[in-house]
């Protein structure tokens, strides 16, 4: 026997389950908390607050009728708004956001021939390592373009494989191959629209074009991470792509890399959506009649959540002559569609950006961070739609 230490009563045995029993019903029962899932080796563990998910009990069965079925968790399907999109989205804080954006525009330029592209990749990958124990794959593609070095940055995270949050409900079956789903932005900046600017050496924050895509691809791998993790069927790849201002190069070589039939049944593209001083407006690039179906899916999308983005303008881009990371992609027969604040002339719902690839194209001229936040909800909305959904 272990002695008693002092001052702690001695239970006996039809005392301690009185007292277990009283416990068990002042705390509820209703939720349980999951610890931190243990780090990989090699990675730094980092202060996260607890996971909480609702535990499901099924309801009892009636007396002599079948057991109740064992409890699941749900798929999004159908017309209705998805609870675990609709929390996702409204997580989205657009302060994080905000602060990626001075992070990235604060090292100078994110063009690649300047030394300053180097501390934004550290930047981001720093931000995404910190997520690695949730079950993020963070991997690098690196190529050339006319001798200038490119690095693509993946993070990648399977529900099957994602840290387990301590909850007591089986996993959603994976779904069938080719059921990924992409999300990218560029990270690259240029200002060659300033005269005389000298692209390994002069700045070019690019701020609106697209630290605004960078920051939301961060801010999802966040809210991913603490929420909606597990119940992913399909991969979700967020693409930081590099070379897009050297006309897509780095998502143009990447798509060159891909097994066919190609994994993916939708690229998404965020790309330019912090200015707009008339309207909360966006247009929807969808890239040949292949994308058609993932069109429509974003203009429901938007819909059933209410996101509030006004106009929606769908704009059909039949070749590779609108310069977005979604072209590749598209033209490879991947289901793409890019949002940007407009491609195009000004118009009555937008005067026209005069600072992008300019050196002022500085956090100050985000003139409306309520689109850029409607424009990361849209987007996170069909993404995790795509991937909790059934085959």
């Amino acid at each position: 026997m272990v002695p008693q230490p002092r001052g702690v009563p001695r239970w006996g045995t039809a005392g301690l389950a009185v007292l277990l029993l009283v416990l068990a019903v002042s705390c509820g029962g209703g939720t349980i908390v999951g610890s931190s899932p243990t780090p990989f080796a090699g990675q730094t563990p980092q202060r996260t607050a607890a996971v909480t998910t609702t535990r499901v009990v099924p309801s009892p069965a009636a007396p002599g009728g079948p057991p109740p079925a064992a409890p699941t968790l749900a798929a999004c399907s159908g017309d209705a708004p998805c609870p675990l999109v609709q929390d996702a989205i409204n997580k989205i804080d657009a302060h994080r956001m905000n602060d990626h954006v001075r992070a990235l525009t604060a090292v100078g330029s994110r063009d690649p021939r300047h030394a300053g592209h180097a501390k934004a990749v550290a930047y981001i990958k720093e931000q995404l390592g910190a997520l690695t124990y949730y079950g993020w794959k963070i991997e690098s593609q690196r190529t050339t373009y006319q001798a200038i070095p490119l690095e693509n940055i993946f993070a990648s995270i399977d529900g099957a494989s994602a840290a387990f949050s301590g909850h007591s409900l089986p996993r959603l079956q994976p779904a069938a191959q080719g059921s990924w789903v992409l999300v990218s932005a560029h990270y690259d900046s240029i200002a060659n629209r300033t005269p005389g600017w000298r692209p390994a050496v002069d700045p070019a924050p690019g701020a609106d074009d697209n630290a605004t895509g960078t920051a939301a691809l961060l801010e999802f791998a966040r809210i991913i991470s603490e929420g909606p993790r597990e119940s992913l069927r399909g991969r979700i790849v967020l693409a930081f792509f590099d070379g897009e201002e050297l006309f897509y190069k780095g998502s143009a070589a990447y798509v060159q890399t891909l097994a066919k039939p190609h994994p993916y049944r939708a690229a998404i593209n965020l790309d330019m959506v912090g200015f707009n001083p008339i309207a909360d407006r966006l247009d929807l690039l969808w890239y040949t009649s292949a994308s058609a179906a993932l069109r429509d899916r974003v203009v429901a999308t938007e819909k059933r959540y209410a996101i509030g983005i006004q106009p929606l303008n769908p704009q059909a881009a039949p070749d590779g002559n609108t310069i977005m990371d979604a072209a590749p992609f598209g033209l490879a027969g991947i289901p793409s569609i890019a949002l940007t604040q407009r491609y195009g002339l000004p118009d009555a719902t937008h005067p026209g950006n005069t600072t992008f690839h300019t050196v002022n194209d500085t956090p100050d001229k985000i003139t409306n961070p309520r689109l850029w936040l409607k424009a990361a909800k849209l987007t996170l909305a069909v993404a995790l739609e795509l991937a909790t959904a059934p085959d």
